[in-house]
């Protein structure tokens, strides 16, 4: 077979691998009201969505926070990509498969309201942003400005530049759930210093999913010179925005929590004329200098994962961004509308939709977050993630996802209202 009838061939079969995402809700989503608020509480099409996964029924699974399983139609595309890749590796990789990577970048940046060439395809957030924390020029004595809360990965990597670099770094702290979006940006403006270079915050926070005022912060630190990364591990896919609604100069995601990609797949976006002034994790040809793929040059990968993002991407813009908000934010409000008034039990996320989602946290009286996360696990199959921050907090983060049913956010609520009664 000639290579051009061959590349034709492969190329047919990736379209028909992207059809079978297309089709995968697509009758679910026929009969579903087009208003996403109707539609959140529609149990009989958030069903059928929870039927394209694989979940396993004999737990309840509310820690998507940390990785969420991909549908069957994603894996299905992995293990297809795997297939070819193991085919003839040599040739299939470079001639065919990464390639097509360039159709899965496009696709990513017209999700997120980018230029293709400002998006890296990564691993992870974490390899996204340390590609930005340790690749950006700072001198001695420059302040870097986040919140004790952002996630401890980039704490960590922040720390290493102070002993290395001699740094600053400076964490500010805020209530949970802060009183307003006002609070948050005052709290930044009023920490900054004429030594302030860089301002790092998290989208959602990782602890109690609290939405930050991105915009508004990124717009005064860009007024004062001051460069902003946003840590989007929570944000993408899981509720509507673009990278104008951000006005960040780095964004990092990871896919495999609330896009459903395939774990190990992540983005970074760095606006592009700072391409050229980060140093990548892992250096490429200096040619590559003011090309966003540099932050790609890992060495040798397994490029299934990566190519199944499209998949991914495909489902989730199928069930409709705003209906998977809806469904999202609904499922949180009906645990923590249930528990709140429980004697002993205080919610650390806001109930103002601007300030939360589908993520939300909470405490019990008397009862370490780690001890209550591993009783529910062990007496009722509930997997929730604790989420601790010393000498403030000691909680449980439940992160459902469109896979859950109302039935196991009702299961979590009642072994919640046991606990609080007559402890563990």
């Amino acid at each position: 077979m000639e290579r051009r009838e061959f590349l034709g061939l492969m190329s047919a079969s990736y379209v028909a691998l992207h059809s079978q995402a297309a089709g995968a809700v697509a009758s679910a989503v026929a009969g579903v009201s087009q208003d996403p608020e109707s539609a959140s509480t529609d149990e009989e099409f958030w069903l059928q969505i929870r039927q394209a996964f694989s979940v396993d029924g004999n737990q309840i699974n509310l820690n998507s926070g940390s990785v969420s399983p991909a549908p069957q139609v994603v894996q299905k595309a992995m293990q297809d990509y795997l297939t070819v890749m193991n085919m003839s590796p040599s040739l299939y990789v470079e001639k065919l498969l990464l390639p097509q990577r360039e159709g899965v970048r496009r696709r990513l940046a017209s999700a997120f309201g980018c230029d293709p060439e400002e998006l890296a395809i990564t691993r992870n957030t974490t390899e996204s942003l340390e590609n930005v924390i340790l690749g950006i020029d700072l001198k001695p004595g420059d302040e870097v400005l986040t919140t004790n809360q952002d996630y401890i990965s980039m704490l960590w990597s922040w720390r290493q530049r102070e002993k290395r670099d001699g740094i600053v770094l400076k964490t500010i702290s805020f209530p949970v759930p802060p009183p307003s979006p006002d609070d948050l940006v005052k709290r930044f403006e009023e920490a900054i210093t004429d030594r302030t270079r860089v301002i790092m915050l998290s989208h959602v926070t990782y602890t109690t999913g609290q939405i930050f005022p991105v915009r508004e912060i990124c717009r005064m630190a860009r007024d004062r010179g001051i460069q902003t990364i946003v840590d989007g591990a929570h944000s993408f896919a899981h509720f509507p925005f673009q990278q104008a609604d951000l006005d960040c100069d780095y964004y990092g995601t990871s896919l495999h929590k609330w896009l459903t990609a395939p774990i190990g797949t992540g983005f970074l976006y760095v606006r592009k004329e700072r391409i050229p002034d980060v140093w990548p994790l892992m250096p490429s040809s200096e040619s590559n200098a003011a090309n966003i793929r540099k932050f790609e040059a890992i060495g040798t990968h397994p490029v299934a994962a990566k190519n199944a993002i499209s998949s991914a991407l495909t489902f989730h813009q199928r069930i409709g961004p705003e209906r998977k908000a809806a469904r999202l934010n609904y499922l949180r409000e009906r645990w923590s509308r249930r528990v709140e008034s429980i004697r002993g039990v205080r919610i650390l996320n806001s109930n103002d939709p601007g300030q939360a989602c589908g993520i939300g946290a909470m405490t019990i009286e008397g009862i370490e977050g780690p001890a209550l996360s591993e009783h529910l696990l062990r007496t009722s199959r509930i997997h929730v993630r604790a989420r601790v921050l010393p000498g403030e907090y000691s909680a449980i983060r439940v992160a459902p996802n469109v896979f859950t049913s109302v039935d196991e956010i009702d299961v979590f609520s009642q072994a919640i209202e046991k606990i609080a009664h007559k402890g563990l």
